[in-house]
């Protein structure tokens, strides 16, 4: 007997990506737009210009009340303290094990938190947090109420004093709310591209009304509909991780990199199993590595030494359109994980040397 299909979620913009040309693709559950002109074009649009990305697949999830610091404080890796009102937190969600069940953003308010995260996650990290909520903390999953477009590029603040908001003075990892043409929004200046721009968060029934504001006023500046694939070329190329490829259950922030997201004078779940790993030092690490040899490093494949050994794989790997050669990430032995160590990636039936370099690539 056949499993029956599982009906893909459209975003609020779905019929405008339709119109525009965009091949859909699912992910996560959505169907979403993977490309609209072409990657590369669209890649390029937000390093020299400014691009609008739809991802309403994103969730929103609200708490507030008289716990909703401690609550969270304890659930989250990173210092509460550092999502005061009008900034952002980027941290983790840590089983007892130090893995890392998502990563995420926090937004600071007066009376309040917003926890932004990730599509494919968003279920397990909500009966988490519902499983654990104390009575004083109220709980609030907005995901399907709101639609969130990221503006990215240098021509970003351009465009907004076009529609008139001037947020050049709005820094990276602040917010703050907005009217956008009679439209509430909340604009965080959190982009996942590694260029100047902003994320706004804005009612779903009013979404596709926003979107076609910012084309409109992006014209003058040359600004593009980009899809999931620039938006994985972009943040690739400035070394971000993506949560299932580069950073998931299994690994630590030690591991991954990413204790600079951990407030180690906290206390928070998983604290217990990776401050010991931070002391020691972990036995594995995800390193960034470019290819010397001709071949793009793809996710799962293999990693192998010298005299061909197995010993990691690769979580992330592209062809970067702004540098022109073939980059990628991935888990080694700590050992071979120095910059400069080589390393080789298993391609169809050749292995291809490549070489441990610093991040960002670009």
């Amino acid at each position: 007997m056949e499993t029956p299909a599982v009906a893909l979620v459209r975003t609020p913009l779905y019929p405008l990506h339709v119109a525009a040309g965009a091949k859909m693709v699912p992910f996560a559950g959505h169907e979403m737009p993977v490309q609209y002109s072409g990657l590369r074009k669209e890649h390029e649009a937000v390093r020299t210009a400014v691009g609008l990305f739809d991802v309403s697949h994103m969730g929103e999830l609200w708490f507030s009340g008289a716990g909703a610091k401690d609550f969270l404080q304890h659930q989250l890796a990173g210092d509460l303290d550092k999502a005061a009102p009008g900034r952002a937190l980027y941290t983790c969600l840590l089983n007892e094990q130090g893995g890392i069940v998502e990563d995420l953003l926090v937004y600071g308010f007066e009376d309040r938190f917003l926890l932004v995260v990730n599509a494919s996650n968003r279920e397990t990290v909500v009966r988490r947090f519902e499983a654990a909520l104390p009575s004083d903390v109220a709980f609030d999953d907005e995901s399907d109420r709101t639609a969130l477009l990221a503006l990215q590029g240098p021509a970003s603040d351009a465009v907004m004093q076009a529609v008139g908001l001037d947020l050049r003075q709005l820094k990276y990892y602040h917010h703050r709310e907005a009217s956008l043409c009679g439209v509430p929004v909340l604009i965080g200046a959190t982009g996942y591209t590694g260029e100047r721009g902003f994320e706004l968060y804005v009612p779903a029934d009013k979404a596709a009304m926003v979107w076609s504001i910012l084309m409109e006023a992006g014209k003058p500046h040359g600004i593009v509909p980009c899809g999931l694939g620039a938006r994985d070329t972009l943040r690739l190329e400035k070394g971000f991780c993506l949560h299932g490829n580069d950073i998931d259950a299994d690994h630590t922030p030690v591991e991954a990199g990413l204790g600079w997201t951990v407030g180690w004078k906290t206390d928070f779940i998983g604290k217990d199993a990776i401050v010991g790993q931070k002391a020691a030092g972990p036995e594995t690490r995800l390193v960034a590595f470019r290819m010397k040899g001709r071949g793009i490093p793809r996710n799962g494949y293999a990693i192998v030494n010298e005299v061909s050994e197995a010993i990691g794989t690769v979580t992330s790997g592209t062809q970067s359109p702004s540098l022109g050669e073939a980059i990628g990430l991935g888990y080694v032995p700590a050992a071979a994980a120095a910059k400069g160590s080589t390393l080789w990636i298993a391609i169809r039936d050749k292995q291809i040397e490549a070489e441990v370099v610093s991040l960002p690539f670009l």
